[in-house]
């Protein structure tokens, strides 16, 4: 029987480090079923989620133990996604950069008891003034009974104090 199983993984970036990790896999009859990885700062980083079987675990984890110089940790998943009840909406936000910004916004997004399902974000150099400019963008899971108005104003209250523009808007697919 399969066990569904997270994996996330920390190393020094390199060609073929995601081959590794997919061959690993493979190897132990695992199943790869979504994953997110990048590269931060020169390191890589990843999420992803599998199913293996269970006779397979402790040779897949010893497997994954033995690629060099990545940092492995594993965790049981949930043998289907949970979709909680709510609605999605997308958060975006662009601005100058400055410490706190996404500490603000989620302490809002935390009080109102929306879940960040998804997050990324990135500073870039603006077009015309050169300036550090932060961008971001959220896929946020809304409680059934959230005043979508409320939380709006709120955060436009935020980005207001931040110097930031903030939009949310309803998303579109999972």
């Amino acid at each position: 029987m399969p066990i569904p199983l997270v994996i996330t993984l920390v190393g020094a970036d390199r060609t073929g480090l995601v081959e590794s990790v997919a061959r690993v896999v493979a190897e132990h009859g695992g199943n790869w079923l979504e994953s997110r990885m990048c590269r931060l700062g020169g390191e890589f980083a990843g999420i992803l989620r599998i199913e293996i079987p269970t006779v397979k675990k402790s040779a897949l984890l010893a497997g994954l133990q033995n690629i060099s110089g990545l940092n492995v940790v594993v965790q049981p998943g949930q043998t289907v996604a949970v979709y909680a009840s709510g609605r999605q909406i997308r958060l975006e936000i662009v601005g100058s950069d400055r410490p706190g910004i996404v500490h603000e916004i989620t302490s809002a997004l935390a009080l109102a008891k929306v879940n960040v399902e998804e997050f990324s974000s990135e500073v870039s150099s603006a077009p015309m003034s050169g300036e550090t400019l932060f961008k971001a963008g959220a896929r946020l899971q809304l409680p059934e009974h959230c005043d979508l108005a409320a939380l709006k104003k709120n955060l436009e209250k935020i980005a207001a104090d931040l110097l930031v523009d903030v939009s949310l808007a309803e998303f579109s697919g999972r």
